[in-house]
């Protein structure tokens, strides 16, 4: 066994039976499903906050005893940038930590064996070396302005692996970089750094604005997936991928976020200046993740920086 991992014997998704994705409607769990959606002998579900309360752990238990999947993947959750978890951490810490927890108990209570969690890079120490490796998962203090998301993070992953020990399950979990594309979040306080970027520069080009003002010094870098591709990645890990330690799902670039911002402004057509707030916090200063694994399993991404703004920034105009 590699210390990263193992490669599970070969198996066809479109075969498995019942796959149930929690936030189905969200960024990457939209994606995902459309992606599954009628595959032979694939069935996929998907349920919405009115129909099943994930914070609840009878309602979860309920569903998943009901509908009988044979996977279920947690693409649900509370998710937002700097400003939104410095502004709710206690949402940030509570919400996630109980929708992990019932989904991966509810799981392992109701006979599902195979299940696909969602880490995210802020569980990384703030200080750990680039590119960074599931090994220095909880090795250093964490980044202050996403701790509570981070803890809950952590905590799904110590789930996933504790039933695993126990139970002898198949629970992996999965850490991708910052995610991007149609069907993100562009509200002002919850959207993540491309998003919210989108947005900022499209609204100051609407109102003639000279100037945006943008959070830090933009010196933070950050790695970028477009989520077309981190899909992929994922239908390929319930497909052949199991093992004790999380799987990073990364571009294998980093970039500055002052880059990332001046891309973005080309794109969206903004022509004035940008000038950086030093006064507010930049965040970790590098999340690269090294992505061996998936690599190793024949995945890397498809989709360049430039065309997955663009189409970002395309369908943020049809449909936002």
């Amino acid at each position: 066994m590699s210390e990263r991992g193992v490669l599970a014997p070969p198996t066809n998704v479109s075969g498995l039976g019942t796959i149930y994705i929690a936030g189905h409607t969200g960024l990457v769990g939209s994606v995902l499903h459309a992606r599954l959606a009628g595959r032979e002998g694939l069935r996929v579900l998907g349920a919405t906050r009115s129909e099943v309360d994930l914070t609840d752990n009878r309602a979860v238990e309920a569903y998943l005893g009901s509908e009988k999947p044979d996977i279920v993947v947690i693409a649900a959750g509370r998710v937002g940038g700097i400003l939104a978890n410095s502004t709710y951490p206690a949402e940030f810490l509570y919400q996630n930590l109980m929708i992990e927890a019932n989904l991966i108990h509810g799981a392992w209570k109701t006979g599902v064996r195979r299940l696909l969690n969602f880490g995210s890079t802020c569980m990384y120490p703030k200080q750990s070396p680039s590119p960074m490796t599931p090994d220095r998962l909880m090795t250093g203090p964490l980044e202050a302005t996403s701790e509570p998301y981070a803890i809950a993070k952590l905590a799904g992953l110590g789930l996933c692996s504790a039933y695993n020990r126990q139970y002898g399950t198949s629970y992996i979990t999965a850490i991708p970089c910052t995610l991007y594309g149609p069907g993100d979040s562009f509200d002002p306080v919850n959207a993540h750094v491309v998003s919210a970027l989108v947005r900022k520069f499209h609204d100051a080009r609407e109102q003639g604005a000279r100037e945006v003002v943008l959070w830090g010094t933009g010196a933070a870098r950050r790695e970028f997936l477009y989520v077309d591709d981190v899909a992929e990645a994922c239908e390929i890990l319930l497909r052949a991928y199991d093992g004790p330690l999380a799987v990073n799902v990364g571009s294998g670039e980093s970039h500055a976020v002052r880059e990332i911002a001046a891309l973005i402004a080309e794109v969206v057509g903004f022509e004035g200046a940008i000038r950086w707030d030093h006064s507010r916090p930049d965040g970790a200063p590098d999340k690269l993740l090294a992505s061996d694994v998936m690599r190793g399993l024949g995945w890397s991404p498809r989709t360049d920086l430039r065309r997955g703004l663009e189409r970002t920034y395309r369908w943020f105009c049809e449909q936002v």
